[in-house]
């Protein structure tokens, strides 16, 4: 796939508003109210008590669904 053909693409995706609903780990972190670091152990499963957090890898990146984000809140709600 040509890098034009991918560059298209993300941007009729962005057009559509899918990209806006996979979010960073920053911008999940601020959600939160926690740090990266912390993120990136939730998405670990590292955090005795709640699930891990779903996560989409892309390479050493992650990056989380807002849809997954507010089901995983919902779930671990005590």
């Amino acid at each position: 796939m040509a890098i034009t053909e991918i560059q298209e693409k993300g941007a009729a995706l962005a057009a559509n508003g899918a990209a806006s609903e996979i979010m960073t780990v920053l911008e999940v972190a601020n959600a939160l109210r926690c740090s990266k670091a912390h993120v990136h152990n939730l998405i670990g499963g590292r955090v005795r008590g709640l699930s891990p957090l779903p996560a989409i890898r892309l390479g050493r990146c992650s990056r989380v669904r807002k849809e997954a984000l507010q089901e995983w809140l919902e779930q671990n709600e005590s």
